[in-house]
């Protein structure tokens, strides 16, 4: 037994030293892993935003530098007044089409979510006849877009006497972001534990309540998918506000820019610096909700 104890001994001390050489090991290929990691972050970040940074710098260049051959990146002539004068062109009333972008943008957005929000929640905790049904029917009409439609939708509108209006286009945004909108709210839903909502009603809340105070926010981040998503789509749709909207003032962003693009001649500065103003509130809209997409994960499960 004496003779063994050394062997042993050093047995297990061979067993830890390897184990502390492993442990060493990884924690000098952790910091190694997480710099490749950001390197290769950083150089995905870059190309992404290689466009914007170019749509950036073009619209801070006069029209005779962007057209000139060789092109150059950075411009010669800063032209900041760009920003200034695009307000005051005679081929569109730009003011008035960024407020109508807004106004249409964000009604729109709310009805979606105002409608997507209680039939999300009710398709996930109600089984009713035809349920399969009525949740393909709403897949089905995500895969129309509303300029193979803009012939009926302008017929109906004449008739309600609101075509080349706000609501039209209000209405036909919301119309066509809802079923996305509720198929995400559907299964954020039907991912909550059903025993949370009802020990929420055994201490004494109705159904109403249930809904705003616990399963609103443990569904918070997909109310939030729901409105980037809708918000986005409505803020970039073209082809029915092309042909639904006639009057320049009600046209938004998206359709007045077309007017900076001739036959014969462009005015890229103005394409550009229109762009990148039409790019800038998607930007705050998502740094402004972003912030708070992680703290609804776990916001409402606690008393």
């Amino acid at each position: 037994m004496t003779s063994q104890s050394p062997t042993a001994t050093t047995g297990f001390e061979s067993t830890e030293s390897s184990a502390a050489q492993s442990v060493s090991t990884t924690k000098t290929k952790s910091p190694r892993r997480r710099w490749d990691l950001t390197v290769v972050g950083i150089v995905i970040a870059v190309i992404f935003l290689i466009p914007y940074i170019v749509m950036v710098l073009g619209s801070l260049k006069p029209r005779s530098e962007i057209l000139h051959i060789p092109p150059s990146y950075l411009p010669h002539q800063w032209s900041p007044g760009n920003y200034g004068s695009m307000w005051h062109t005679p081929e569109t009333p730009l003011p008035f089409n960024m407020v109508s972008t807004i106004v249409i943008s964000v009604c729109a957005t709310v009805i979606v979510l105002l409608v997507a929000i209680p039939a999300g929640y009710y398709t996930a905790r109600r089984r009713f006849p035809g349920k399969l049904a009525f949740l393909g029917l709403v897949l089905v009409t995500q895969m129309l877009q509303p300029v193979v439609l803009v012939t009926g939708l302008i017929r109906e509108f004449f008739a309600l006497g609101i075509n080349d209006t706000w609501l039209a286009m209000i209405l036909v945004n919301a119309a066509f972001n809802l079923s996305f909108a509720v198929w995400i709210l559907h299964s954020f839903f039907a991912s909550v534990p059903v025993e949370i909502e009802e020990a929420a009603q055994l201490d004494g809340l109705n159904r109403i309540q249930t809904l705003t105070r616990v399963s609103l926010p443990l569904v918070w981040p997909g109310i939030v998918t729901a409105t980037i998503f809708a918000f986005v789509s409505c803020w970039n749709e073209f082809a029915a506000s092309l042909v639904i909207l006639t009057t320049p003032e009600n046209q938004p962003l998206s359709v007045a820019l077309t007017k900076f693009i001739g036959q014969y001649d462009t005015a890229w500065q103005y394409v550009f610096a229109v762009s990148t103003v039409g790019v800038v509130p998607v930007v705050i809209l998502f740094a402004f909700i972003e912030k708070r997409l992680v703290a609804g994960l776990t916001a409402g499960s606690v008393k």
